[in-house]
């Protein structure tokens, strides 16, 4: 009777557990090295007869593992010069300015607020790029009247008009313009100028460096030049590492696990969207970069899965570990980072499965230290700025 009754729940486990121990063996036996979850399929498991199953799994890429001491390096000699202050604080200064209306035509260099409609071939401009809303109707629209401000060409037309003044405006959108359905095309707009704004920018003195919290302007001046310098030793520091790091993988060809790199893929893209989201991208425009962005975060996602076997077959050999007290440090600037308490930033990091996640990056900044460390690192001259 008690056989009868719990026949389908005694059969379960003892398939599970025939299959369990006879595939960690077949592991064993054959030395792989396993990533994630096999794909069983069973092909026979009745009473009194051998039981029979296919797992299919991935493994971890095979390579040789390059010389990874003495990388070639290029370290870019570069300083702080006079007009990269000048710029900086004129960017302080433009993050301050103020834009009153003027009774005056529009001139360069001011705002036209403006409302407008845009078509092609006598029809809305939506017609053609359903995503283009936003280019084909506004009202109260901001617009730089500089040389390529909006669309090429726009702003120089508008140049002399008055509030209240109607004009039509011609623009050609360029062969790579940022909405496909519209490059080379020819656009009629209707525009009103509903104001003119002119831009003052505060004076670079001592007044306007005690709004930033500076003693005087020498002493403003002196903070951003030394932020630049640390910007600008950061941005060194970070392009010598991912030089190291890409000259070693750029040594290895590998197949690499599938379900990982579509996984890397998926969480790329997601964050991708998200950011776009945030920044205000409309999904339509998403949409139609999708495949760009899929190829994109595949790629990249392929170079950090190589990454992943690379960083841990070097620390496994260089002995290389991560200490409790170097984990509790990075999350303890975390939750300063995020304002949140220790507590409850590992308990969400724990629930959500991320604390490998930052173990990881931790164990992979040890590698690409130790890599800094014996690279090959020339000195060259930046290179000379475009005209």
């Amino acid at each position: 009777m008690v056989a009868k009754r719990f026949e389908t729940e005694i059969l379960d486990e003892a398939k599970r557990k025939v299959i369990s121990e006879a595939y960690r063996a077949a592991v064993t036996e054959h030395k792989l090295q396993v990533v994630g979850q096999p794909d069983i399929e069973e092909i026979q498991f009745t009473k009194d007869q051998p039981t029979q199953f296919a797992a299919t799994l991935e493994t971890a890429p095979e390579y040789e593992l390059p010389e990874y001491k003495g990388l070639p390096v290029k370290r870019t000699i570069s300083s702080v010069t006079e007009a990269d202050i000048v710029r900086a604080i004129d960017m302080l200064r433009e993050q301050r300015a103020e834009y009153p209306i003027v009774a005056r035509p529009l001139a360069n260099g001011d705002v036209a607020v403006v409302n407008y409609t845009g078509t092609s071939e006598g029809k809305p401009l939506t017609d053609f790029a359903p995503v283009a809303r936003g280019l084909t109707e506004k009202k109260g629209f901001w617009i730089k009247a500089e040389p390529n401000s909006f669309i090429p060409g726009f702003t120089e037309q508008l140049v002399g008009m008055k509030a209240g003044e109607k004009r039509t405006v011609n623009v050609d959108f360029p062969a790579d313009f940022v909405t496909p359905q519209l490059a080379g095309k020819k656009g009629v707009y209707d525009v009103e100028l509903v104001e003119v704004r002119e831009k003052k920018m505060p004076a670079a003195d001592d007044a306007f460096a005690k709004q930033l919290q500076a003693e005087n302007f020498e002493k403003l001046r002196e903070g951003v030049r030394a932020d630049l310098q640390n910007e600008l030793n950061s941005k060194q520091a970070r392009d010598i590492r991912n030089q190291a790091l890409k000259a070693l993988l750029d040594q290895i060809k590998c197949d690499l696990p599938e379900s990982l790199v579509n996984q890397e893929t998926r969480g790329i893209v997601y964050n991708i969207v998200s950011e776009n989201q945030q920044r205000g991208v409309p999904k339509e425009a998403m949409d139609a970069q999708k495949d760009a962005i899929y190829n994109s975060a595949n790629a990249t996602a392929k170079e950090r899965v190589k990454a992943l076997f690379v960083v841990h077959r070097i620390a496994e050999k260089e002995g290389i570990r991560v200490e409790q007290t170097e984990m509790t440090a990075r999350l303890q600037s975390m939750a300063a980072q995020y304002n949140m308490p220790f507590k409850k930033l590992v308990e969400q990091l724990d629930k959500n499965n991320h604390l490998e996640s930052v173990h990881e990056q931790l164990l992979t900044e040890k590698v690409i230290d130790l890599l800094v460390q014996n690279a090959k690192i020339e000195d060259v001259q930046p290179e000379p700025a475009k005209a």
